[in-house]
């Protein structure tokens, strides 16, 4: 007799109720809306279809041509910076002997505390006249830093500020994939007398490539649609120096003048960035695993 389970029917079957519920309020929704970035609507009138008009408007606007830059920083500064640290700091983690889980409870608080907090947190943090930032400097003899009002380090601060908030969720991700190795394997390279870095280049870090790999990817992910702090530290400012393409997208949509078609085809844009992105790195972590 065939085992039910083992017949791919069934699993089709069970799965269908899911791809129903995820089709009608996902897939649905996110095609038909689409249309809405062919049209000029402002959300309550009635909309007129412009074609490609959106897409031209947007990729003539030298403040999105700088969002997109500034998200280019982002994951440069998530992928180059962001993951070397926290590859860093779970193998340190993983080492310690006490305090183990003290360590990991510390580091994973601020991704769960709302961006609000972490904008006023940090906004006292970075105050040009009472920050502890600031304070320290100044025993250097560096004059006041206006962080969040310079142009030239109000991208800077918020990109520190972001990695802060999420690199202890990632750290405990990769701390979990430590913690999962054999622990023979790095035993016997220790007789074998191996250093702690050489076990921990040449042994831990290959063995725990695919957690790294899904660590880049959320990462991209999370720098492409990086809004929140951004607009509860700076909305955008100083002139447009920390703007990104999701707080261009709700300034256009939601702002004076709001244009819910042109915000339409500018989460289209995000989305197919995201898409192409990802794509690479994944074509390109293929062939480098192969």
């Amino acid at each position: 007799m065939k085992h039910p389970l083992r017949n791919p029917f069934v699993y089709l079957v069970m799965i269908i109720p899911t791809l129903i519920l995820y089709s009608l309020f996902f897939i649905y929704p996110m095609l038909s809306s689409s249309y809405y970035a062919f049209t000029d609507w402002n959300g309550l009138d009635n909309y007129a279809f412009i074609g490609f008009d959106n897409f031209i408007k947007v990729f003539s606007d030298s403040d999105f041509i700088a969002a997109i830059k500034n998200n280019m920083y982002f994951i440069l500064f998530s992928v180059g910076i962001q993951v070397p640290l926290i590859i860093f700091f779970a193998l340190l983690i993983a080492n310690v002997k006490r305090f183990q889980r003290l360590y990991k409870t510390t580091v994973f608080i601020p991704s769960i505390l709302s961006t609000s907090v972490i904008g006023i947190l940090w906004g006292f943090v970075l105050h040009p006249n009472i920050g502890p930032v600031n304070k320290f400097l100044e025993l250097f003899g560096v004059e006041s830093i206006f962080w969040l009002a310079d142009e030239k380090w109000a991208l800077p601060a918020i990109l520190v500020v972001n990695a802060w908030q999420w690199v202890g969720f990632y750290i405990v991700l990769v701390l979990a994939a430590i913690l999962a190795l054999p622990k023979e394997m790095n035993e016997a390279a220790q007789i074998d007398g191996a250093t702690g870095f050489q076990r921990a280049w040449y042994l831990t870090v290959p063995l725990i490539k695919p957690i790294i790999s899904v660590v880049v990817m959320l990462s991209i992910a999370g720098a492409m649609r990086v809004v929140d702090i951004v607009l509860v530290m700076t909305n955008g400012g100083p002139v447009g120096s920390t703007e990104v393409m999701a707080s261009y997208l709700v300034n256009e949509a939601m702002g004076v003048n709001p244009s819910y078609g042109l915000g339409t085809a500018i989460s289209l844009i995000i989305f197919a960035f995201a898409l192409v992105l990802t794509a690479i790195y994944q074509l390109t972590f293929g062939k480098t695993k192969e």
